[in-house]
Parts: structure tokens; sequence; C-alpha cells
């Protein structure tokens, strides 16, 4: 139990029970587990300032209205399974918010502040994959990753339009699929090489049909290899290269700190380790 008290422009308390469990079945060593909690985060103690800005705000049609903290009410339960040197574990959550912590844009300026919006609702489901040495040489991986990120309601604390939607809809970092696959090899002359696929099913869309058609914007997927040696035991180097092929997509194009979000072009560097006595 996490009992937390607030003060400052407003006024607020909150008591978080925290409680969780786990059981393994012995003969076959299969993991359980579950936990339920809340949490509160606090708001900031300041979010705006001066009549010249203000001005300008009420000028636009919006209004501010004082920050409340968040309040989240969390579960989630999963389970591990291995299998003849194989790991899998695969787990759902669900997180349901009150005065969410997001942020709003002045019209089409770069001048953001938080808001607290009054639900949201964040749930997924997580699937990891690990497989044991490949003749005591190789290993692969896999992550997958499902998660739907929605809100709805009205604008309870900040920059607010006072509109309100009684509908959820996607929130800006709403992206459905996300999977990452790969492995790593152990090669003579103590060094390997490690090589991963990531992929993503593309984040909501804010302009439909503004050039992209439909509400999430394009798929994306890159590519990255590691190859590296050691050089006995302190020292090690290695080249890494992320993004192989080079391939460019517009990650975000919601109105969201620093403006339109692209994925980085190719990255190649060059990284030397050495292990000090401690």
């Amino acid at each position: 139990m996490r009992p937390t008290r607030f003060s400052g422009e407003i006024s607020e308390s909150a008591i978080s029970p925290r409680f969780g469990a786990t059981v393994t079945i012995p003969k076959i060593r299969w993991t359980f587990r579950a936990f339920y909690g809340h949490y509160y985060q606090a708001p900031p103690l300041l979010t705006v300032s001066g009549p010249a800005l203000i001005h300008f705000v009420q000028g636009q049609g919006l209004g501010f209205v004082p920050l409340h903290g968040e309040f989240d009410e969390e579960h989630q339960f999963g389970v591990a399974i291995p299998f003849r040197g194989w790991a899998l574990d695969a787990d759902n959550f669900r997180t349901n918010a009150r005065n969410f912590f997001d942020h709003n844009n002045i019209g089409d300026s770069s001048i953001f502040f938080p808001i607290t919006v009054s639900r949201a609702v964040i749930r997924g489901w997580e699937l990891t994959l690990r497989s044991p040495r490949f003749a005591h040489r190789a290993q692969v991986h896999l992550a997958y990753s499902n998660q739907i990120a929605e809100a709805s309601g009205t604008i309870t604390g900040g920059l607010t339009d006072f509109s309100f939607s009684p509908e959820l809809s996607p929130l800006d970092h709403d992206q459905r699929n996300t999977l990452n696959v790969g492995g790593d090899v152990s090669l003579p002359w103590h060094s390997y090489a490690a090589a991963n696929v990531n992929y993503g099913s593309g984040f909501t869309n804010g302009f439909p049909g503004q050039p992209y058609p439909g509400d999430y914007l394009p798929a994306h997927t890159t590519f990255d290899l590691s190859l590296g040696k050691d050089f006995g035991e302190r020292v090690s180097a290695s080249v890494n290269a992320l993004n192989v092929t080079n391939r460019r997509v517009e990650l975000d194009n919601s109105l969201t700190f620093g403006g339109f979000h692209w994925n980085n072009p190719r990255e190649i560097y060059a990284e030397l380790r050495y292990r000090f006595r401690y």
C-alpha cells in the first residue's frame, strides 16, 4: 500500500495498493504470474504563465484548466514455459487511466503544453521466444507485441478546446503490431555475428489520405547487423550497422513534440571496449 499526498494548485490524495503472485508447477516447470496495482503520478507544478501567452491562447479559442494527477489501474498475467532448452513467455495486460497525461499544441504552432485526458485504455499481449544454443554456437530469439492505446472524453487539465469525445479513439503512439526476430552465432577466433529484423505495423495516421490512406501509417521493416571479436579477456571490438538497407519511412505525422518523425537512415559505427581490473 503506497499512500501519496500532493499539494499544489490543486490538492489530491491517493492510496495505491499493489500485489502479485507467482506459482510454479513442479513437474512441468511452468510458472504462472499475476499482478494488480494502482499508480498515482503527480502533475507538473507550473505549465503556463504570462499575460501575452494567455491572451494568444484565448485568441485561438483555447483555454487553460489546472492539471490533475494521473490515476492508473493495471492488471496483468502471464506464463513462462521451458521446453528442451527453449523458453517461451507470454503475458496479457490492461491499464485503465483517469486524467491520462498527454500533450497538445496551440493551432499549427510548435508550442506544446501538457494535458490530462479524462480516460485512456492501454491493453495488449506480448510473446517472447528464445532458443537453446545450437551446437553450442547459435541462438535465435523472437519478440512480438500487440498493443492498443486509446483515449476518450474531455481534456481535464492543461491546454484545452473544451471539446468532448464519447468514443475511444487511438492515441498518436498507437501501433498495433511490433515484431523483432534475430539471432547470434559464435564464430572461430573468438568472434561473433548477430542480426535483427525489426517490424512495425505503423502508428496512427494523423492526416488520413494526405498522402497515406487509412487510419494508420505504412508498415516499416529494418535490418541490423553486428560483427565483433574478443582480443583476450580485456579487449573487444565490433562493427555495427543499423537499418542496413537504408529504408526510410515516416513513423509519426501527428502533432507531437519535435514535429513529424522519420526513422534514422543507415548508421554504421565501430566500438572498442577495454575491461579494467575492477
